[in-house]
């Protein structure tokens, strides 16, 4: 299990990041459009700047939902490998069977 603070710090981030996506997504924009100003994407770039680094969606991580795991996460299902495992084992993933042979 992953201490308490850890995983709330990334839901912290998650929130953050949702606040944060329409205003990153608009100044990106503005930095990355070729037929803007040199003086509109810098100003664009120095609001980029002063957003929050946990704006960023690169400062997320995938963690097992289950028990905050941050290796070995499967996309699909949101669980690590271990806790994906187990409960392939018992047949509560749908779609998926675990091999006995």
């Amino acid at each position: 299990m992953a201490k308490l603070a850890v995983t709330l710090r990334n839901k912290k981030r998650l929130l953050t990041v949702a606040k944060f996506k329409v205003r990153r997504a608009a100044l990106l924009e503005i930095i990355n459009d070729q037929r803007a100003s040199d003086e509109a994407r810098e100003e664009a770039r120095v609001k980029l700047q002063k957003l929050p680094r946990d704006a960023s969606p690169v400062r997320l991580r995938n963690r097992c939902a289950l028990t905050g795991r941050p290796r070995g996460v499967y996309r699909k299902f949101g669980l690590g490998r271990n806790k994906l495992r187990d409960l392939a084992l018992k047949g509560e993933v749908p779609g998926v069977i675990k091999a006995s042979w």
